[in-house]
């Protein structure tokens, strides 16, 4: 059995407050129609989203970024077309607030998959050398195999986009593959 996890495609991640931006928007398609795809088939989809609280000083995030997702706000709306999707698909989509890069740290997501037999997972989303690093590091620690689409992450720095890839096939044994493979 697989999953999906949709990795903080947000608009303060794609345009907003903290955004990857160009690379972020050009895979717009990409990921809406992975995740079509994922949902057509009763695959387990995650939206996986960063949440974070106005004035949270203690939070180590806070001095390494600028204030982002936060609770409430447009910011941390799922972006363009994917919230769309979302919209339609509510009842089939596992959304669930993440409060640090990875989306297994302080979350419930390795039990929402163990419960469905889930033993693969395919990542997507950004920041590739960040959020889906740490998950995909996550993942790997736990047992689980993992798929990253490389046209359907995208990063602030090209170089660590490329460099995520590379970790996530020679270091976590990784299938990274296009969409359209």
């Amino acid at each position: 059995m697989k999953a999906l996890i949709v990795i903080d495609y947000t608009n303060d991640f794609v345009e907003g407050n903290l955004p990857v931006g160009e690379p972020a928007i050009a895979i717009e398609e990409k990921v809406v129609d992975i995740t079509k795809q994922f949902i057509n088939h009763h695959d387990y989809v995650v939206m996986a989203v960063d949440l974070h609280d106005e004035k949270d000083d203690f939070h180590p995030e806070t001095s390494l970024f600028p204030p982002h997702n936060i609770r409430n706000t447009t910011g941390r709306e799922l972006y363009g077309k994917l919230g769309t999707l979302y919209e339609d698909n509510k009842e089939s989509i596992y959304y669930m607030d993440k409060t640090r890069y990875s989306a297994f740290a302080g979350t419930d997501l390795e039990m929402k998959l163990r419960e469905r037999g889930i033993t693969e997972v395919h990542l997507i989303g950004v920041c590739t050398d960040i959020c889906v690093l740490h998950t995909a590091v996550d993942a790997y620690n736990k047992g689980f195999s993992i798929t990253v689409y490389e046209d359907a992450t995208a990063s602030f720095n090209a170089e660590g986009h490329v460099w995520a890839l590379g970790h996530f096939k020679n270091s976590l044994g990784a299938t990274v593959r296009k969409h359209t493979e």
